[in-house]
């Protein structure tokens, strides 16, 4: 994935980050912290009712390459209704065949290094996400700070949107909605995301 820079270098570097949506720094290796990250998408239902819902297990690095790779671990889906979970699982994701969702992206490992702490920049990135054994292209809208030495912070400022169809998803929210008995179900499912890395030793 290709990264947009509106900054200066170093910015682009945070992008990439943000992007993995979920990695780390490359020189030293950062991690994603799952502690002190969060992504979370709503789903919309019968017109206007929106829900949210997340996933409690990530997993992410940035590699000494620049090679940036995050997952979402999707039988982590969290709805607050245990029901749901064990539809969304099934009917949904199928996560017998399919356990992740992945963000990956290729970032200069330089750019992090020459971060300052307490800087911050806005930035836009390329990537892709395969999900149910389908890749498409995004384009994320980000916010990167450096918070110390050893902490990188990257937050969206505009929700990413995925389209449910174009992961060959449709006939899962198809069935959620016939076991609901709800008139619909969007396919449009807007994602935001707060993640942490922290450097290696």
């Amino acid at each position: 994935m290709h990264l947009l820079l509106r900054h200066a270098p170093v910015p682009a570097a945070l992008l990439a980050t943000a992007l993995a949506v979920a990695a780390g720094p490359a020189a030293a290796g950062w991690t994603l912290d799952p502690t002190r990250s969060h992504l979370a998408f709503v789903s919309i239902k019968s017109g206007d009712v929106g829900e949210v819902n997340s996933f409690e297990e990530m997993a992410g690095s940035i590699g000494d390459d620049g090679a940036v790779s995050v997952s979402m671990f999707l039988d982590s889906v969290e709805t607050l209704v245990p029901i749901r979970n064990e539809r969304m699982r099934e009917f949904l994701f199928d996560t017998t065949d399919y356990k992740e969702a992945r963000l990956t992206a290729k970032v200069d490992p330089s750019s992090i290094a020459e971060m300052q702490p307490g800087q911050i920049a806005d930035v836009t990135a390329e990537g892709t996400l395969t999900l149910h054994g389908q890749t498409q292209p995004l384009v994320l809208h980000m916010q990167a700070a450096k918070l110390d030495d050893g902490t990188l912070m990257v937050a969206a400022t505009k929700p990413l949107i995925v389209d449910a169809a174009k992961f060959g998803l449709s006939e899962g929210v198809e069935k959620l909605r016939e076991i609901a008995g709800l008139s619909s179900i969007s396919h449009a499912v807007p994602v935001s995301f707060v993640m942490t890395f922290t450097a290696g030793e």
